[in-house]
């Protein structure tokens, strides 16, 4: 994966999935020093647990529906709504109907190359 890092084209076919379980599943797309970008998918009914960590984040749904809490507000987004995530703030989410989000990290997340 590090010979993606920095790297100006990045095809998806190139990327590999990691299970997360409970029907998530991602891949790493592009990243360098200060950004990552990576695509979550999820079946129906499945759980992004409450968690925080101190990057910011953006969330774009490229498809399916979600019921997404950030902090202490619960909406549903779906396809073309996006989320913004400031650092150390709680968040997760539960999607009802099968979707696929393309989450953006700052800096990027070293934990997800481990």
């Amino acid at each position: 994966m590090a010979d993606r890092a920095n790297a100006p084209f990045t095809f998806s076919g190139n990327c590999t999935f990691e299970d997360q379980g409970g029907g998530v599943k991602r891949k790493i797309l592009a990243y360098g020093d200060s950004l990552m970008q990576v695509e979550v998918h999820f079946e129906e009914g499945s759980v992004g647990k409450m968690h925080s960590h101190p990057h910011s984040q953006l969330t774009y749904v490229l498809e399916g529906e979600f019921e997404f809490t950030v902090g202490n507000e619960k909406k549903i987004v779906k396809k073309g709504d996006t989320l913004y995530k400031i650092p150390n703030i709680e968040h997760g989410c539960i999607c009802l109907r099968k979707g696929i989000l393309l989450d953006t990290f700052n800096p990027y997340r070293e934990d997800f190359l481990k």
